[in-house]
């Protein structure tokens, strides 16, 4: 096991929250822990996939195993039990809440716009007073 990598009580914990490692038809997947491992990687150094270490099988098979289960909900479903666990086990101190910066994008028309508001032109400014005519 890599530093970082899942540890035996982390993935006991989490083992029991993922789809089967033998679906109903096809054909075994990959160990679902080296790939958890590998997606963890991913998330944890915002590295592209393509330079994901080989040790957590190919690029295609962590993202593709990512994606879908992003698209059944799996990743949805573990928070939400592993948040009631920790619930249930008063871990959660639900009166403190932050805001993780690096996840609020800018608006893509938001860089290198002038900031600050406009000064009017002295000619403008005496005309914005005067009564209209």
């Amino acid at each position: 096991m890599k530093q970082r990598d899942l540890t035996d009580e982390q993935w006991a914990r989490l083992k029991p929250l993922l789809p089967p490692q033998k679906p109903k038809t096809g054909r075994k997947n990959l160990d679902h822990r080296r790939i958890s491992n590998g997606i963890l990687w991913i998330l944890r150094t915002g590295a592209p996939w393509d330079d994901l270490p080989r040790r957590y099988g190919k690029r295609g098979t962590v993202s593709s195993r990512y994606y879908r289960w992003r698209q059944q909900g799996v990743w949805d479903r573990i928070f939400a039990d592993l948040q009631a666990q920790a619930d249930a086990d008063t871990n959660l101190d639900w009166t403190i809440h932050f805001v993780e910066s690096t996840v609020i994008r800018a608006h893509q028309h938001a860089a290198g716009a002038k900031g600050g508001t406009q000064k009017l032109k002295p000619w403008a400014a005496a005309r914005a007073a005067s009564p209209p005519s």
